[in-house]
């Protein structure tokens, strides 16, 4: 049965029945030898180098002890949206230390190690009203995100995760749970699917149950 945390203060085969839930109530990163797995990318572009037009951008997949679960996330914005934590990349930042201060940010973690990273960029155009509700945020004109992927593990306890962050960022979630990679999917709006599997497909050589195809 599937944990949920609440705050307090295409091409992938998913059953369309959404997971029953349970929910969980609202340092330092050591960094392991990075080991890629480079495979086919057979339906969405991928580049070597962030492309102009789009939002440069790191997304964080954080996997269990038990390497068959994926920490996922309900935005506080969109309570029906969920996704894995990711964060713009400041002017001059290694992508890296990017998702490591993410992470940090918007999940408290900071007990993990650094697994894996896909090595190249993958972009997600936003849909016309998202487009628009963003750069109006943003103050910019955005097509859509380009995004750096990197795997880590979790090293500590549920509980030092907090989705208030580490209090330098407002908060950008209201619940989270430990889910297997098909929920992963099943739950992420539907723009940012193509990335997640291809991500998911990409990790999967680190994953204990994975029938991602």
């Amino acid at each position: 049965m599937m944990l949920f945390h609440r705050v307090t203060s295409s091409v992938l085969f998913v059953s369309s029945h959404r997971p029953s839930v349970n929910v969980h109530r609202r340092s330092r990163i050591s960094v392991a030898p990075t080991k890629l797995y480079r495979r086919k990318v057979s339906f969405i572009a991928t580049m070597e180098a962030p492309p102009p037009g789009y939002r440069t951008n790191v997304g964080i997949c954080l996997i269990n002890a038990s390497f068959d679960k994926i920490f996922l996330a309900s935005r506080l914005d969109i309570p029906s949206s969920w996704q894995m934590p990711q964060g713009g990349v400041d002017k001059g930042e290694d992508p890296q230390n990017a998702a490591i201060r993410e992470l940090r940010e918007e999940t408290g973690v900071v007990s993990a190690e650094l697994l894996a990273q896909v090595p190249y960029w993958l972009t997600y155009d936003f849909p016309l009203d998202v487009r628009e509700k963003l750069n109006e945020r943003w103050g910019s004109n955005w097509k859509g995100q380009a995004q750096k992927w990197f795997l880590f593990k979790f090293l500590g306890k549920d509980d030092e995760i907090n989705l208030l962050g580490d209090g330098s960022e407002k908060p950008e979630f209201g619940e989270w749970s430990w889910m297997t990679p098909q929920q992963v999917i099943e739950l992420a709006v539907e723009f940012k699917k193509p990335v997640y599997a291809e991500v998911l497909k990409f990790f999967a050589p680190h994953l204990q149950s994975s029938s991602i195809e």
